[in-house]
C-alpha cells in the first residue's frame, strides 16, 4: 500500500519501526504504528501473500508510550503477538532523499502530481495535484492509486453527481474528482490524521470548497448515510475489507453507478470481484499497474 503521513516534516535521529503480521490485522497495527510515526507503509512479506510488513519511520524517542499503549490494543484485539523490531536510520538529508523520491507523477492522460519542493511552471495540458513530499510520502507512485487514476479518466464521461471517497487517506483520488468532474466529493478515513492531511492538500490545491472531509467508520459515519446514494465510489483499501464492505456498498450505490476499488493485488481480484457479483454488481473492467489490480464495477439500472 502507499504510504501514509501523519505530517512531522524534521527529525534529528531517526528510527524504523517494523512489524510482520497476517493481512486481516494489517490496518489495527498501521493504526497503532501512525500514532507516533513519520510515515507509515505496507509491504507484502512473502509470496503468497498471507503475510505483510508493516514499516514507518520516527524520531527515536518520539511518543513511546503513545505507541507501546497502541501497540498492546492491537494485539489484544487480533491476538497477534508479533515483536516490532527497530532499526537506526540515518537522518541526515532525509527530507532531500524524500524530495529525490517523490518526482512528477504523469498519471494516465490527465493527470500529473507535483510535489512543492519542485520548481518550475507546472504543465498546463493535466489536471496537476500537488502535494507536500514531507507530508505525503510516495503518493502518486503506487499501483493502487494509479489504477484508481486511471479508472476515474474512463468513467468521467458518465458525469457523476454524487461522489464518495471511502478511506480517503491523503485526498488524492478525491481532490482528482473534483478537479476532473467540478463536483463535491465526501471524503472519508477512519484515521484522524488521514482527515487532516485530506483537508490540508484540498485548501494547498484550491479544493478546500468542494472536498467534504469526515472522519468516520466507513458506511457506518452518519455524513456517508445522509447523501447516499452515490453515482460514483472509491474504496483503495485492503482485499478482505473490501469483501467485508461489498454489501454496503451496493446498497449505497445509485442504479447504474459506479465503484472503482483498489487496495488488492491482482491474485485478489477474484476475491474481491466475487464477493461484489454477489450482491448484483458487474464487473466493467480490470486495470493492471504491475502486482495492483483496479476493479470498476457498476450497479445495473
Amino acid at each position: 500500500m502507499a504510504p501514509r503521513s501523519i505530517g512531522r516534516r524534521h527529525a534529528s535521529a531517526l528510527e524504523t519501526l517494523s512489524i510482520t503480521v497476517e493481512e486481516p490485522f494489517v490496518p489495527l497495527f498501521e493504526q497503532a504504528l501512525m500514532c507516533a510515526c513519520e510515515t507509515v507503509g505496507i509491504f507484502e512479506a512473502d509470496d503468497a501473500q498471507k503475510y505483510w510488513r508493516v514499516e514507518g519511520v520516527k524520531d527515536t524517542g518520539f511518543k513511546e508510550e503513545e505507541l507501546e499503549n497502541a501497540l498492546a490494543v492491537a494485539r489484544m484485539l487480533t491476538g497477534c503477538e508479533a515483536e516490532l523490531e527497530r532499526t537506526p536510520t540515518e537522518s541526515e538529508g532525509w527530507l532531500a532523499r524524500t524530495y529525490e523520491s517523490f518526482p512528477q507523477q504523469n498519471v494516465g492522460k490527465r493527470f500529473a502530481i507535483r510535489g512543492t519542493h519542485l520548481h518550475g511552471a507546472p504543465d498546463q495540458s493535466r489536471l496537476t495535484i500537488t502535494l507536500d513530499a514531507g507530508i505525503a510520502f510516495g503518493s502518486g507512485e503506487h499501483g493502487s492509486t494509479r489504477g484508481c487514476l486511471r479508472a476515474l479518466e474512463m468513467v468521467a464521461y458518465r458525469k457523476p453527481q454524487r461522489i464518495l471517497d471511502m478511506g480517503c487517506g491523503s485526498g488524492i483520488l478525491a481532490m482528482a474528482a473534483a478537479k476532473l468532474l467540478h463536483r463535491p466529493v465526501l471524503a472519508v478515513d477512519i484515521e484522524p490524521w488521514s482527515v487532516r492531511t485530506a483537508k490540508l492538500n484540498a485548501r494547498l490545491n484550491g479544493q478546500g470548497n468542494l472536498l467534504d472531509c469526515r472522519f468516520g467508520n466507513g458506511w457506518q459515519t452518519e455524513a456517508v448515510r445522509a447523501k447516499a446514494p452515490y453515482d460514483l465510489v472509491f474504496a483503495n483499501i485492503l482485499a478482505r475489507p473490501l469483501c467485508r464492505m461489498a454489501q454496503s456498498l451496493a446498497l449505497n450505490l445509485a442504479p447504474n453507478g459506479t465503484a472503482i476499488l483498489a487496495g488488492l493485488l491482482y491474485s485478489q481480484a477474484r476475491m474481491v470481484l466475487a464477493a461484489h457479483q454477489r450482491q448484483g454488481l458487474v464487473l466493467e473492467r480490470i486495470l493492471r499497474e504491475g502486482d495492483w489490480a483496479t476493479l470498476i464495477l457498476r450497479r445495473r439500472g
